[in-house]
């Protein structure tokens, strides 16, 4: 075992340990670690860490007492399988030892607010996290998709966590697939066939009873309210009626995606496959619909070119999109009925808007001309809604 390596960014002390640490240098390890003089937060590196025995988990143990904000990184395989086994990932953050892949001749299949994702090979797809602390993200992400597997929806499995060029990233297999996004922008002629697989999907997901511990959907609608509400874009008495609505709308315990746009939604073998599904839910449809009204037509009504830039097809093929999938989905041609749920649907993808556009806003006269534009006809929808359900 060689004296540790103190490294201080950011007001963080890392301890990098290397060798081995078993009884007969436990009392020196722990010695050497405390006389560092480092305070909490205190990081442990374990990269080049290559034995661990019980007299050394006693020492972690106490440095851990002395260091309450304790935490462990690059672990490797066999010491993190030995911290997991014994608790100790229980008592503290332990993070594993990654593998370091290059994006070098990587083919970039999807870019989004969070991060690229990279056809690594013919076999796997790599998700690239933006931002320093994106582990927790990835980890919640395929927490996500593991529920959403074992209820049965179909989703494309996380099986490693990696680090491409120091970002950390996830890894998951997907042969021959291309996502909806892209199939709509080569062949928009199958639109109508698409919107009906797609509407299929979201049946099935809206069918499926979710865990107990899913986030509520309403919770997170709510919060894009509050942000519209407190923005002043619109007046008290809409602002008070769009709250109301939001909160009148039955709690339900079945899936949503929660972002269930093209870009999330790969084609393999003539299967739809979500990706994406760090914001699993559960709550009404309508929520679903919310979202899906904001990719297709709220988020590019000011700026028509924008779903291009974002989803890759023009903003006719998403009307088209949104209308079928609203047919296919309510199983009706009932204009009526169908204009009702997207006026209820444009209640809360507008909402989204407005809530991301006042928190991005650059203060453009662009900018202020489509928070505008989009809050008076949120208002309209709202002075003639009793009901969003």
């Amino acid at each position: 075992m060689t004296k540790p390596e103190m490294i201080i960014e950011n007001g963080i002390c890392t301890l990098r340990l290397a060798g081995r640490i078993d009884s007969g240098n436990a009392a020196e390890v722990e010695a050497a670690v405390l006389a560092s003089g480092a305070k909490d937060p205190m990081v442990l590196d374990l990269e080049k860490l290559e034995y661990l025995s019980s007299a050394g988990l006693r020492v972690i143990l106490r440095i851990r007492r002395a260091h309450p904000g304790l935490r462990i990184v690059g672990a490797q395989p066999e010491i993190y399988n030995i911290l997991e086994m014994t608790g100790f990932t229980a008592l503290m953050k332990v993070e594993k030892a990654f593998r370091n892949l290059s994006r070098e001749g990587c083919e970039v299949i999807g870019r989004g607010a969070n991060g690229d994702i990279l056809r690594f090979d013919t076999d796997t797809v790599v998700k690239i996290y933006k931002g320093a602390e994106s582990l927790d993200d990835i980890l919640h992400e395929r927490e996500m998709a593991k529920k959403a597997f074992i209820a049965g929806i179909p989703t494309a499995i996380s099986y490693d966590v990696v680090k491409v060029d120091g970002d950390y990233a996830s890894m998951f297999e997907m042969i021959d697939a291309q996502s909806l996004s892209q199939l709509l922008a080569e062949h928009p002629e199958n639109t109508e066939a698409y919107a009906e697989q797609y509407a299929a999907l979201l049946k099935l997901v809206h069918g499926t009873p979710a865990a107990e511990d899913l986030p509520s959907m309403k919770t997170r609608v709510l919060g894009w309210a509050g942000t519209v509400a407190s923005s002043g874009v619109l007046d008290d008495v809409s602002s008070a009626k769009l709250i109301s609505l939001i909160e009148a709308v039955p709690e339900t315990k079945y899936m949503l995606h929660g972002d269930c746009h093209a870009k999330n939604i790969m084609l393999q073998k003539g299967e739809m496959i979500l990706i994406d599904m760090d914001t699993l839910s559960c709550g009404h449809p309508l929520f679903e619909f919310g979202t899906m009204y904001f990719s297709y037509l709220a988020s590019s009504e000011n700026d028509h070119a924008a779903i291009e830039r974002f989803l890759g097809f023009p903003r006719e093929t998403g009307k088209r999109l949104w209308k079928a999938l609203l047919r296919n989905y309510y199983g009706t041609d009932d204009e009526m009925l169908l204009k009702d749920r997207e006026d209820a649907a444009a209640v809360i993808g507008r909402t989204r808007f407005l809530h991301h556009a006042v928190r991005h806003s650059d203060g453009s006269e662009q900018s202020r001309t489509a928070i505008a534009n989009s809050a008076d006809r949120l208002a309209a929808l709202l002075a003639v809604r009793e009901s969003l359900v």
